[in-house]
């Protein structure tokens, strides 16, 4: 995310349309990444739970809008308070801004870099819900999700990206998300899933996607919705990082993919359609902290590794016992950490900012600031997430039955089925192609 600026008045900068509408339409794909991801999640699960899958994305949208305009951007982008929270009047309910008035330093109105960021905000918790799979009630995921960007979203995004957060003063560099976003709901994903525990037949039951072709089509969607994500991040292209971005952006995602495919085939002999969709979604995550420090060789490098890495991960939930339904963990927060890392390495200091890393003759210290962010951020959010769990679960409940999610979450908290199955069976045009009991012919001799 692009740092904050300090202008004197006579140097204080004007609107730019061009600015403006480019980050309008950056914002617009960063909200079409909520229901990609829903997609995405929704193909990866059994058929009965597709619709509680998609509804668990989708509902962010409904949630965290509301929460953004009543107080979560006064938390995240209002004045520092303690180098924690952030808190600006003005800002509670969008009220108090002028609709010309321009964020600070840059050439956009401030209402655009409101609308911006609450796409961020919408799209993490969602990605919190591919860990939880097949098993936890609607209403109290809804509770989760309010108390969760209350909590943990919107203060962690001022640490990061608030003018006087303590990240941000720090110098820790992330560019579009690692530490807020990645790290964030990876981490969240793995406190709540310890506290609920297991699906049932984890590691017993097949439980594969039910349509990769949707796996495919969310992937292609949150590919095409990241160059908004990364690229927008800069709040524009005058100088010309938001385009070395776009670039870092596509290639990293394109080396993950292939890493991911040749683990894939070297460990288990074929290239696999979610393989290719997991690893390309791997390279986002890992180059959207570091796109805006490296080289695109280094974007080649940083997605090589993270889609290695990542693949790698994903196995671990059966070695250790956790119950990461979608590889939450092994994707989101392995690919956040990853990317946030190697910015320590792979800083050329010539694009985001003079920050060199280790590579290029920086030394250890922008790494060592890196680690402390993803330290902080991770412990934060798998403390503060898995503490909210604790106390749905003591309460109200979070999880389904036993005999419920055996039948179908979909049915039992949505009343709705993904696919109508009732005229199975029938020619191309739908009808039966038979009668259900058979008339004899007049001309036809029937056995007795």
């Amino acid at each position: 995310m692009a740092p904050a600026i300090t202008t004197l008045a006579a140097d204080a900068p004007e609107l730019s349309a061009a600015n403006t509408g480019f980050m309008l339409i950056c914002s617009a794909l960063v909200m079409l990444m909520t229901p990609a991801l829903a997609f995405f999640y929704g193909g990866m699960v059994r058929v009965k739970s597709t619709l509680n899958m998609l509804m668990m994305s989708f509902i962010s949208l409904g949630i965290v809008t509301i929460l953004w305009v009543l107080f979560g951007f006064s938390v995240a982008f209002g004045t520092d308070s303690g180098s924690l929270i952030g808190w600006s009047s003005e800002y509670v309910g969008l009220s108090g801004i002028g609709i010309t008035e321009l964020w600070d330093g840059y050439t956009i109105p401030v209402y655009v870099f409101a609308v911006f960021q609450l796409m961020f905000a919408v799209i993490t918790p969602a990605l919190i819900s591919g860990a939880l799979a097949d098993r936890v009630k609607f209403t109290a995921w809804a509770l989760f999700v309010t108390l969760w960007v209350t909590i943990v979203y919107f203060p962690v995004a001022h640490w990061v990206w608030g003018a006087g957060g303590w990240l941000f003063e720090m110098g820790v560099i992330d560019f579009a998300g690692g530490t807020a976003v990645h790290i964030n709901a990876g981490a969240a994903a793995l406190g709540v899933i310890l506290v609920i525990g297991k699906r049932v037949g984890f590691k017993k039951d097949p439980m594969r996607p039910h349509s990769l072709p949707l796996v495919m089509l969310g992937a292609g969607l949150l590919w095409f919705g990241w160059f908004g994500f990364n690229a927008g991040s800069w709040l524009g292209n005058d100088d010309g990082v938001g385009a070395v971005m776009f670039v870092n952006t596509q290639v990293a995602t394109a080396a993950a993919m292939l890493a991911w495919l040749a683990y894939e085939k070297v460990r288990h002999g074929s290239f696999t359609t979610l393989g290719a969709a997991s690893g390309a979604v791997a390279g986002l995550v890992a180059i959207t902290p570091s796109g805006g420090s490296c080289s695109p060789l280094g974007a080649i490098a940083i997605g090589a590794i993270a889609g290695l890495l990542c693949a790698m991960a994903v196995g671990l939930k059966y070695k250790f016992g956790y119950d990461d339904s979608l590889d939450v963990v092994g994707v989101h927060l392995v690919g956040g950490v990853v990317g946030s890392l190697l910015v320590g390495l792979f800083a050329t200091g010539g694009v985001q900012s003079d920050a060199k890393g280790l590579l290029y003759g920086g030394g250890f210290e922008q790494l060592g600031k890196q680690a402390v962010g993803v330290l902080a951020v991770l412990a934060y959010s798998l403390i503060a997430s898995a503490v909210l769990a604790l106390i749905i679960d003591r309460t109200m409940g979070m999880r389904v039955s036993e005999d419920d999610e055996v039948s179908g979450i979909d049915q039992v908290e949505h009343a709705e089925t993904a696919y109508d199955f009732s005229g199975a069976g029938g020619g191309i045009t739908g009808r039966a192609t038979a009668p259900a009991t058979p008339v004899p012919s007049e001309n036809k001799k029937v056995d007795a």
